[in-house]
């Protein structure tokens, strides 16, 4: 009997998916990756998976992994899918592929499924992530076969599956949306979303963030710490990493920070429309931007801005273990060696605005820059300066003459 390990979170498709794979006379175990995913009953869901026919189930912490190894080097290269998207799922992907994998070697398995569609995103980043981990990995993704759609073609189908196979499930026939939780964010699409004339964030009942209007009437001051780019305290209180961004989470969601409705362009072509609330993230990419604009120099923050859209690219499009991307984590460390120091800012109804910076690299020097008498900056200077500047254009305007 072949042995392959599901990627399971026991919700409708992953419980349906492992009752078809043990139809299929596969032998399936099922790996939980607790990335901060709210549930009611872990164990439960690890017994659920025994009692649907899983040969193994077992639950697995990734959540400080996802924070250290995935989110925080992203956070560094501050990289936003289209200028927008934190890249909350994407970043997840590759490491539930990696933490599967590694199940894959302990139990013998030579194959790996997951639960994701043959129409978005998620099927790119888990395939393209084991198959970089082991070539040899059979992927399975039971969305991509005709027959497992034949069966089961809509939701009332894989519901009446549990039903008749005993599997609980809390799905419904009808839900307005779908959505996707970790410690980083929660994503909500398809359903209703999928009607642009539909309000996403009137619609949606977030789980990490209150609204603007209904966050306090006062500004909640918070301060974070980094070193090499990296964030290592709140408010004075070094945390490890996911505990950090839990705690974020907390601050910036009762102000009503970290909540976006985009349409995006999906890796296999389509447009589709997302809605993402990331409060701890969206008040660490705030707090590191203003650090860097300390700590980076001008000719290196440039190069880092003119690549990071790349880098938003390969994580959502899930070439997280590839060459290029070795390369980009890379020149990232060197790149924030010195972004070190405190950030504080005052959160008010979904704005965040600096309070204090400092940092003991910094490069701000109030003597060059000061706009007073005296100083260190000779503004004779400036003269040779443009002159050699405007050279190329003196010498074009006497061949070219340009209409004025």
């Amino acid at each position: 009997m072949p042995r392959c390990v599901l990627a399971y979170s026991g919700g409708l498709d992953t419980s349906v998916i492992l009752g078809w794979l043990v139809d299929q006379g596969y032998e399936p175990h099922a790996v939980y990756v607790d990335l901060g995913q709210p549930c009611e009953d872990r164990d439960a869901i690890v017994q659920k998976a025994r009692d649907t026919g899983a040969a193994s189930s077992r639950l697995i912490d990734a959540q400080e992994r996802l924070c250290r190894d995935f989110a925080f080097p992203v956070l560094q290269w501050q990289a936003r899918y289209e200028g927008v998207y934190l890249l909350g799922t994407s970043i997840a992907r590759p490491l539930i592929s990696e933490v599967c994998l590694e199940v894959a070697r302990e139990v013998g398995a030579q194959a790996y499924a997951h639960g994701a569609t043959g129409k978005g995103n998620d099927q790119c980043r888990f395939q393209l992530a084991a198959e970089a981990l082991d070539p040899t990995v059979e992927v399975i993704a039971p969305w991509r076969d005709e027959t497992f759609r034949q069966q089961f073609p809509g939701r009332s189908e894989m519901i009446d599956y549990c039903q008749r196979k005993g599997i609980a499930v809390k799905a419904t026939a009808e839900q307005p949306y779908s959505s996707d939780e970790n410690c980083l964010h929660i994503s909500y699409e398809a359903g209703q979303l999928e009607d642009l004339s539909v309000n996403g964030v009137e619609l949606v009942e977030f789980g990490m963030t209150t609204s603007p209007q209904e966050a306090p009437d006062q500004i909640e001051t918070v301060t974070i710490a980094f070193e090499a780019g990296i964030p290592v305290a709140v408010n004075g209180d070094p945390q490890s990493p996911d505990s950090l961004v839990r705690t974020l989470n907390a601050i910036g969601g009762r102000n009503g920070i970290g909540r976006i409705d985009m349409v995006e362009n999906r890796f296999v072509g389509m447009k589709s429309r997302g809605v993402y609330e990331s409060p701890g993230m969206s008040v660490l990419y705030e707090a590191h931007r203003i650090l860097e604009q300390l700590t980076l120099d001008r000719d290196l923050a440039h190069l880092r801005d003119a690549l990071a859209p790349q880098v938003a690219e390969q994580v959502y499009y899930g070439f997280w273990f590839s060459a290029k991307f070795d390369a980009l984590l890379a020149f990232i460390r060197d790149a924030q060696k010195h972004v070190t120091g405190e950030v504080t800012l005052n959160l008010y109804k979904g704005n965040m605005m600096v309070a204090n910076r400092s940092s003991p690299y910094s490069l701000y020097d109030e003597g060059v820059a000061t706009m007073e008498g005296g100083g260190s900056y000779n503004q004779t200077d400036a003269e040779g300066f443009l002159r050699i500047q405007g050279l190329p254009a003196r010498v074009q305007g006497r061949v070219m003459p340009r209409r004025t």
